[in-house]
């Protein structure tokens, strides 16, 4: 099989390759360093073929996937860093993905796998666990604005596709969200705080051991990526400080939900396990402690979040 990879260095994108380059298929990886990092993919490989640049090139975008020709796309390519830059977001995540979408309609790619935010689904969501028939309304979060428009022409385009919609997905090579501020800050001796939030926390490697069962032709459509279960954000600091192995216990400061924060977001998986199968989710401690030694070897690189706070969740002097 041939796989074209956009955001071939970050998070999701690594693991998928990693597993596809395992079994032996020829991967085509792209990504710009805005977030993912060269060291997740081997420096040399017979089956490997990487690119520096950006999805948003898209003379770069015709040329690669013309001359490569994948069976498969997946698009785990996001602008994520900073909430106020909304130009960027838009510039990679909307015009990007459409750039994608029309260059493997134009080279008849078989299949397109997608990454979509929850909060397509708004801050406030209608319903708990969220249904994929719950409305979309992606207009209260900037990111989710950016991010949303590519599920919609990948309906459009006539393609064979498959979106996964995300619970939380952390564990190493985590840039985004509490763990790498938690373990960051901990390590430097500094306070942090917690929200009364809940949230699913899923590793990536799990999602992308469903994502090469996708790559193989399964499911079609929107589907959830969830274990199902939603922990307390007290619950994944506490996780952090024990794989750690802190002698005394820094208590946190509890804060409340801020305006742009969203109690809940706990996806139904239900349609994934009826199509994939069963999902072997990895218990949190497991994915913290893998985080945290990853931390341990390389460092934290990251650390964003698009929450509004005065500080970021986690941050305090």
């Amino acid at each position: 099989m041939k796989v074209f990879i956009s955001g071939g260095c970050g998070q999701v994108g690594s693991h998928v390759a990693e597993l596809h380059l395992a079994r032996g298929d020829e991967v085509l990886a792209v990504d710009n360093f805005e977030t993912g990092r060269r060291l997740h993919l081997p420096e040399m490989h017979d089956k490997l073929t990487f690119v520096e640049g950006s999805i948003a090139d898209r003379p770069l975008v015709d040329r690669l996937i013309g001359d490569f020709k994948p069976d498969v796309l997946i698009h785990t390519a996001v602008s994520y860093k900073d909430p106020e830059d909304w130009y960027n977001d838009c510039l990679v995540n909307a015009a990007g993905g459409a750039a994608l979408i029309r260059a493997a309609m134009d080279n008849k790619v078989g299949r397109f796998i997608y990454f979509q935010t929850a909060l397509c689904y708004g801050i406030k969501p209608q319903e708990q666990p969220i249904t994929l028939g719950h409305p979309i309304l992606p207009g209260d979060s900037s990111y989710s604005i950016s991010k949303t428009p590519t599920e919609q022409y990948l309906a459009l385009s006539g393609l064979d596709w498959v979106s996964f919609r995300l619970a939380n997905v952390v564990g190493p090579r985590n840039v985004s969200g509490p763990l790498p501020i938690f373990y960051e800050r901990l390590k430097a001796d500094k306070k942090c705080f917690v929200t009364e939030s809940r949230r699913d926390f899923v590793l990536a490697r799990d999602l992308a051991k469903t994502v090469i069962k996708a790559a193989d032709g399964i499911g079609s459509g929107a589907y959830h990526f969830s274990s199902g279960t939603d922990i307390a954000i007290i619950e994944l600091y506490d996780a952090v400080v024990k794989a750690l192995k802190l002698n005394n216990y820094p208590e946190p400061d509890v804060k409340p939900l801020g305006e742009d924060d969203v109690p809940s977001i706990l996806l139904d998986p239900s349609r994934t396990y009826q199509d994939f199968g069963e999902v072997e989710f990895t218990p949190l401690e497991e994915t913290v402690r893998l985080a945290v030694e990853y931390f341990d070897k390389y460092g934290v690189h990251g650390g964003y979040t698009h929450l509004k706070h005065e500080e970021k969740a986690g941050d305090k002097e």
